[in-house]
């Protein structure tokens, strides 16, 4: 790093496909020449928070993302490859989970070899959150497994199985804490989050269809609570990008998500060196 900062923590939000974006803000903070003291991250955010926080810069999550993502023909033959082999294997709770899939072992595919097996041996100290079903809270994981813990934070409810840690069932985290700011208090003298919840997006009077309104519900909800708690917890600065138009399984257009979601870079690079010079 070249340039003096005050410390700084960064809560990368929840968001599926919408949560690429995320990777234009680590751009920024490459070309700023700083690295937050602290992460947290939700859901999409805790993976490429935890890929970010084993030391790879900003470019080299870029150049994953592309790797796994940009090739259609290489998601649809992995997937096909993760499908449950056994009766045992699909009913593994007991009950039939017809569709979902096992993120824990996408996981093992998809991220690199190089991120350490355990959270408190990543680079820059991380909280992974997720949701704890029966419990109704979220769980902060800043130690132990690491794989485990971003899957159960991006357990996405009937697309991936729930994920038992400890005996404590947990799904996607973005069911009770989209924008993690909570773990970032006191932590750092500066708090930046970034949300890429989105919202419906439409031409007023004109009626969504049920997938659509199924999606800008639970968007208007995750919006709900980040304002929330931006109102009661520190929070300098909130990066929310344009990421409306895309649903949170778009992942096979990625080029597409990020292609769009470019501005974001600038925007990032401007408004978080200007909060740390202030702050200087």
């Amino acid at each position: 790093m070249n340039r003096t900062s005050p410390s700084f923590g960064l809560a990368l939000g929840a968001g599926g496909a919408r949560g690429l974006a995320h990777v234009h803000v680590l751009r920024a903070l490459d070309d700023l020449g700083i690295q937050p003291s602290v992460l947290s991250g939700t859901s999409i955010g805790a993976l490429i928070g935890a890929c970010y926080a084993s030391g790879l810069t900003g470019n080299d999550v870029l150049t994953l993302l592309m790797e796994r993502f940009g090739d259609r023909k290489a998601i649809a033959t992995s997937l096909w490859e993760l499908r449950a082999r056994s009766l045992d294997e699909l009913t593994g709770s007991g009950r039939p989970r017809l569709g979902e899939l096992d993120l824990e072992r996408i996981l093992n595919r998809l991220l690199p070899t190089s991120l350490p097996a355990r959270i408190e041996k990543l680079s820059i100290p991380m909280h992974i959150v997720a949701t704890r079903y029966y419990q109704h809270d979220d769980a902060i994981f800043d130690h132990g497994p690491l794989i485990p813990a971003i899957a159960a934070s991006a357990a996405m409810a009937a697309v991936f199985q729930p994920v038992i840690i400890d005996g404590v069932v947990h799904i996607d985290g973005g069911a009770t804490n989209p924008v993690p700011i909570d773990p970032l208090q006191s932590r750092a003298s500066i708090i930046i989050g970034v949300d890429v919840s989105g919202g419906p997006e439409g031409e007023e009077g004109r009626l969504p269809n049920k997938v659509d309104a199924l999606s800008g519900a639970n968007q208007l909800m995750q919006r709900t609570i980040i304002l929330e708690k931006t109102r009661h917890l520190q929070c300098d600065l909130l990066l929310q990008p344009k990421v409306g138009n895309w649903q949170v399984l778009d992942f096979m257009r990625t080029d597409e998500v990020l292609q769009s979601t470019t501005p974001l870079y600038e925007e990032a690079k401007v408004r978080i060196g200007a909060l740390l010079d202030a702050h200087s």
